[in-house]
């Protein structure tokens, strides 16, 4: 393995191919370094402090806010790849640092209603020129949020910036400046930010099988007769034949995100030993991501999120509340564009600013909504809809 490497503001030694705050890209605005801490502890800070951060409480991870207090949230969703991210970061001497601040980023352009409200704003803006909650992230941290006398957004480092946008389209890479032009290039991005879409992937696979069995929307059988689960389940409840079901779900739950991490720090380590990694150039220009589950852990991540789909994105209790979502978004977005005025004033100042430009109004609009939580955008809705409703 190659020699480990110490850099400021970072707990335990780095890899040489990890990132090193010391020679990020920097930020779009140029800033003193920070005293006492790294450019992505920094990052990671802003975030949470941001108010974009703070709305991720009430807005849907599969269950609207309102269902109960107890499923997850975009907020703890966001905590939980955090803490994944980090775990496997660790392992791969890695800068954990980096992996938090894309991690607790990642969401804060998700729309309400989870997947629902994005699939609606999306339509809205088909022809407007579109909505993607990742590159909505992206507008948050550099123009949206408004805190910092000298620069709009959080200014945050390339690294953090490169790691939240995880997908994009060709034809929108070139208006996205340097975090586009790897989808223009064909490179990769670095390793922080390929573990931090992985560990995505670990957290809401596992919550939500934990936030289904605890609605009754998914059958413990069928999960257990369908899945990795289910031989996970066996094992647990052999050694632990007298505990209740809600401690073997648990005991489960934490052993198949063990399985999944260390599956996943160990095929990562063969592929960055087959391919002769010792720096992070080399990881960009590799000709596919390195992090990477072993097939046959990945064949099962892909049966267990069929069956997520198939018996709980599906379900029809699920289907009625992202229904009714939709509509919601889809009628205060068409309100707001047809009549600006019913927007608050800091966002009509910037349709003024439009000069009449459709698509440019659209955008503002889209801006709002998208920042909106669950019951905000409830709210909203009865204001707008509701004749006996609040001003």
């Amino acid at each position: 393995m190659p020699d480990l490497v110490s850099p400021p503001g970072q707990s335990g030694r780095l890899a040489p191919y990890a990132a090193d705050p010391a020679q990020s890209r920097g930020r779009k605005h140029a800033e003193e370094p920070p005293a006492g801490r790294s450019a992505f502890q920094r990052d990671r800070d802003r975030v949470i402090h941001s108010g974009a951060f703070r709305r991720l409480e009430y807005k849907t991870q599969v269950f609207v806010n309102h269902e109960g207090d107890l499923y997850r949230t975009r907020l703890t969703h966001s905590l939980e790849v955090g803490q994944v991210g980090r775990a496997i970061a660790r392992q791969l001497a890695l800068n954990e640092d980096l992996v938090e601040a894309i991690a607790l980023a990642h969401d804060l352009g998700h729309t309400p209603f989870g997947h629902a409200g994005q699939d609606a704003l999306q339509e809205c803006m088909t022809d407007l020129g579109g909505f993607e909650h990742n590159i909505q992230s992206l507008r948050i941290v550099d123009h949206l949020e408004k805190r910092y006398g000298d620069f709009p957004g959080l200014n945050l480092s390339f690294e953090t910036r490169e790691g939240i946008l995880k997908h994009c389209a060709r034809s929108k890479a070139a208006d996205l400046g340097d975090v586009g032009e790897r989808f223009l290039q064909g490179t990769q991005p670095g390793l922080e930010a390929q573990i931090s879409n992985l560990a995505d992937e670990i957290a809401y696979n596992n919550h939500d099988i934990d936030d289904g069995l605890r609605a009754g929307l998914l059958s413990l059988e069928e999960l257990c007769a369908s899945t990795l689960y289910g031989v996970i389940f066996a094992e647990v409840h052999q050694r632990y034949p007298e505990a209740s079901q809600t401690v073997l779900r648990h005991e489960t739950g934490r052993r198949l995100i063990n399985l999944l991490i260390h599956d996943l720090v160990d095929e990562t380590r063969r592929h960055i030993a087959a391919e002769g990694i010792t720096t992070i150039a080399e990881v960009r220009a590799a000709p596919r991501p390195l992090a990477a589950h072993s097939p046959a852990i990945a064949q099962e991540v892909v049966t267990l999120k069929r069956f997520l789909f198939q018996r709980m994105y599906r379900h029809p209790r699920v289907h009625r509340q992202a229904e009714k979502a939709k509509r919601l978004v889809r009628k205060l977005f068409h309100a707001l564009q047809e009549d600006p005025r019913l927007l608050p004033l800091k966002y009509q100042a910037r349709i003024n600013e439009c000069d009449g430009a459709v698509k440019r109004q659209a955008r503002v609009v889209a801006d709002y909504v998208a920042g909106m939580t669950d019951r905000f955008a409830i709210a909203e809705y009865d204001r707008i809809f509701d004749p006996h409703g609040e001003a």
